[in-house]
């Protein structure tokens, strides 16, 4: 089908349509294109970094207090237009409308944390650190940077970025996910709007070229990433390999250990939300529940499944739907194809959501209901691959130490929780789990905007966290400066050992 909306690039304040090549954006409620977004080639990057690299020196010079007060606007006009934003999800990523109301949400407390550039960006001072010298610190910011960005989180991941890289004096060039590239493109736009000058922001969309072209160009100085862990590692590779400060933020396989002693009503309702909230297309989802007991397990399958069958999966703007469908066809394909595996490897199927059956006058959409097994094991790869879709697995254990040694073994690191009413369990879980992000009856330990996220292992590349302190240290670089003014008349003859204050 033709697509209707032809999608460009924000550079240096104007939409630009450049690019021979297209990609179509499907609504995944229906399976149609409804949309065309235009993937950038080099010259376009180029146009991008050149704009960003022209508005720095400006922009760097421009006191921090100014910086936050465009946040501060940029807040307010998000907030006005956050119905507006949330419907430009929905119609491309899928997720309910509630839920692309929490990620913007989410989202606008980083731009508050950001609006604190002025007390963030405060060096340190020390007076008299030698005789007659003062040494004190400076953050300084980096130069162009740039972010590149997934698919499941439109709005909130890229505001984990630009916000703060922006609010600290760099300026930035942003490749969001050419599926659903239009609330990130409305965002870009009204912080023009907030009073962001032209080519501090720059927005181009693109695929695997633009984010070459990010990463070979002398004149980005570091580059954030979020996605896959396959991707994530490239992107670090390539990008350290040119010189660049470097943080890709990878994949996940979290697992959520429910204890004997746990209140298994609080456990079940938590974790229908985190397994299957977002179509499970988080990278904070729960996707592998871990059991310590046989009743315990049998407890909880029971609850999960009388919670599953109340379950509304249809449209994300219909409020009555609880989830919404996948992504893609592609997706959705694969997703079913990790069910399937998982039949095949020995894996008890207790729900079949493959058997959900789109509502009416949305055949054609991608919908897949919530999948349920039991028995997963670590030798099957629906236990040792990130599935990104609605599919959670039981896995049973004998002990917490059981449990905790199934986590610390497997490849990723990015978040954990613990389900339990024994404050010594989880004081020894939480201190002693190998794991970056740590939850004690909270399934989605998603740090809030002031403190910073990322996971361990193969999870993060690079060695700061998103946002928060880490952002700030990231987009930055201390400079230390130490200095003298000798009093009048007074000259001292050459020194040559190296100095102190002895």
């Amino acid at each position: 089908m033709q697509a209707k909306h032809t999608i460009g690039h924000l550079i240096d304040g104007q939409t630009v349509l450049t690019g021979e090549r297209a990609q179509a954006v499907y609504n995944p409620a229906t399976g149609v294109a409804e949309k065309r977004v235009l993937l950038a080639d080099q010259q376009t990057v180029a146009a991008a970094v050149a704009s960003a690299q022209a508005a720095f020196p400006a922009w760097r010079a421009t006191p921090p207090l100014k910086r936050a007060r465009v946040m501060s606007k940029l807040k307010q006009l998000l907030e006005e237009h956050a119905d507006a934003i949330c419907q430009l999800i929905t119609a491309e990523h899928g997720k309910v409308l509630s839920d692309a109301m929490g990620e913007l949400q989410r989202g606008i407390e980083n731009i508050e944390y950001a609006s604190y550039a002025p007390e963030l960006l405060k060096g340190e001072h020390s007076k008299n650190a030698g005789p007659a010298i003062d040494s004190w610190s400076e953050m300084q910011p980096l130069g162009v940077v740039a972010g590149i960005t997934p698919f499941n989180f439109p709005a909130m991941v890229p505001l984990w970025m630009w916000p703060l890289a922006i609010a600290c004096g760099n300026t930035f060039v942003l490749k969001p996910s050419e599926r659903d590239p239009s609330s990130t493109l409305l965002i870009a736009q009204l912080a023009l709007q907030a009073g962001l000058p032209p080519g501090v922001l720059n927005v181009v969309n693109g695929d695997k070229e633009a984010v070459d072209a990010l990463l070979m160009d002398k004149r980005v100085q570091a580059v954030s990433f979020v996605g896959s862990t396959p991707i994530a590692e490239y992107i670090y590779a390539t990008g350290t390999a040119q010189g660049k400060r470097m943080q890709a933020l990878g994949g996940a396989k979290n697992h959520a250990i429910v204890m004997p002693d746990a209140d298994i009503g609080q456990a079940v309702s938590a974790l229908m939300g985190a397994a299957y909230g977002s179509c499970g297309e988080r990278c904070m989802a729960i996707p592998l529940l871990v059991a310590v007991g046989d009743a315990t397990a049998d407890a909880l399958i029971e609850g999960l499944k009388m919670e599953i069958a109340k379950m509304q999966v249809g449209p994300g703007t219909d409020a009555r739907s609880d989830m919404g469908p996948l992504v893609t066809r592609q997706h959705w394909e694969k997703v079913r194809g990790y069910v399937a595996q998982g039949v095949a490897e020995g894996a008890t199927l207790l729900v079949d959501g493959r058997k959900v059956a789109p509502p009416k006058g949305y055949e054609d959409g991608y919908y897949l209901g919530p999948c349920l097994f039991d028995h997963v094991t670590p030798a099957m790869r629906i236990y040792q691959e990130e599935i990104f879709g609605p599919v959670l697995g039981v896995v049973r254990a004998n002990s917490l130490q059981e449990a905790m040694d199934l986590i610390d073994a497997h490849e990723y690191g990015n978040g954990t929780c613990i389900f339990t009413r024994d404050g010594e369990a989880a004081r020894y879980f939480t201190d002693s789990i190998q794991v970056g992000m740590v939850g004690v009856n909270v399934p989605l330990p998603v740090p809030v905007a002031y403190h910073s996220f990322g996971g361990w292992k193969r999870s993060l590349f690079g060695d700061l966290g998103a946002y928060g302190p880490d952002g700030v240290r990231f987009y930055t670089r201390r400079k230390t400066i130490t200095q003298r003014w000798p009093s009048a008349g007074v000259r001292e003859g050459a020194v040559f050992s190296f100095p102190s204050n002895q």
